[in-house]
């Protein structure tokens, strides 16, 4: 028996239940997994909140970290006793224990703790396809990040640095502000007291930039796209203020025949050899010290409601986790 976060219907942060659940053991292909630290994202409000859809009654949580408690038939590359850290479907990772299948697990190097592992495995790896994979970016390109002092926002910007790409990054508060620039970016623009597109411009001699990185949508999507330079790249990656609005292609070539994309994680590290060498850069970033994770939220799983209610406040900074241990 285990323990876990269920939710039995869409809505608010109280739609969630903490209560026992039966593990089982793990079939062919599967693993169960005795979990250290869990990953809060925001993309877990999506699920909750009936924006992603989910068969009902669901788990929550896409990102843990732990130890390998048994295999299943079949299963070669792991074994009880190896530590592991993975993000990605089927939802459940708010759970003290769980079956998964070995597909989405990522062995942990020794350097690495689980907390750090829970905190940066979604967001690292996000960071690392949007920086590696995305576009072709040379030293001292300057492209534009929203929320640069969130999870995501803290990671890209210190690997943006490590890559010679010079951040302008949009935050809330002063006191993020502070936070980003702490952590590699050039500029900071608070957005809710200035024009982010001027102040774009003006930061790059009116040329605007070749690629935004937009985790934002809804509110974001308009200044982003004025933002960018002549035949640029808008990077849709997240909704964190509702789904992008319908495009309308006209304004693309209005813009300067700028391109959209919506990516997602998901098909970045479909490919094990993609997934295993976009891993392999984040954790020897990590491990060496290169790219710090700061986690400044920590929770019990049973706070779940009180997590998420801090997560869409907008009053969390850098990564948060669910601690276990």
């Amino acid at each position: 028996m285990a323990k876990a976060v269920r939710f039995y219907q869409s809505g608010a942060p109280e739609v969630m239940r903490w209560e026992q659940v039966e593990v089982g053991e793990p079939g062919p292909g599967e693993v169960r997994v005795r979990h250290h630290a869990v990953g809060l994202n925001f993309a877990d409000t999506y699920f909750r909140s009936g924006l992603y859809p989910a068969e009902l009654p669901a788990g929550l949580g896409v990102e843990a970290a732990g130890v390998v408690e048994a295999v299943g038939p079949g299963v070669a590359d792991f074994a009880a006793g190896d530590r592991v850290t993975y993000t990605g479907s089927p939802l459940g990772a708010y759970s003290t224990a769980r079956v998964m299948p070995t597909a989405s697990l990522i062995k942990l190097p020794d350097g690495i703790s689980f907390e750090t592992a829970a905190a940066m495995t979604m967001r690292g790896l996000t960071s690392a396809y949007l920086l590696r994979r995305i576009a072709t970016l040379a030293p001292g390109d300057t492209v534009l990040l929203h929320a640069a002092a969130g999870g995501v926002g803290l990671i890209f910007t210190q690997w943006a640095s490590l890559l010679g790409i010079n951040v302008i990054g949009t935050v809330s508060t002063e006191e993020k502000a502070a936070v980003a620039r702490a952590h590699g970016c050039a500029h900071t623009i608070v957005y809710p007291r200035e024009d982010v597109a001027a102040r774009v411009r003006e930061l790059t001699d009116g040329a605007g930039v070749p690629v935004v990185y937009d985790s934002i949508g809804a509110t974001t999507f308009h200044q982003s796209l004025k933002s960018l330079k002549r035949r640029g790249l808008l990077v849709c990656f997240g909704t964190s203020s509702g789904p992008v609005p319908p495009i309308d292609a006209m304004q693309l070539a209005i813009h300067g025949s700028v391109f959209v994309t919506r990516p997602a994680l998901a098909d970045y590290i479909a490919d094990e050899s993609e997934r295993a060498a976009l891993a392999g850069e984040l954790f020897d970033h990590v491990a060496s010290g290169r790219i710090k994770i700061q986690i400044n939220q920590r929770y019990a799983l049973e706070q779940a409601v009180q997590a998420h209610h801090d997560l869409e406040s907008g009053r969390s900074i850098g990564s948060s986790v669910f601690t276990l241990d």
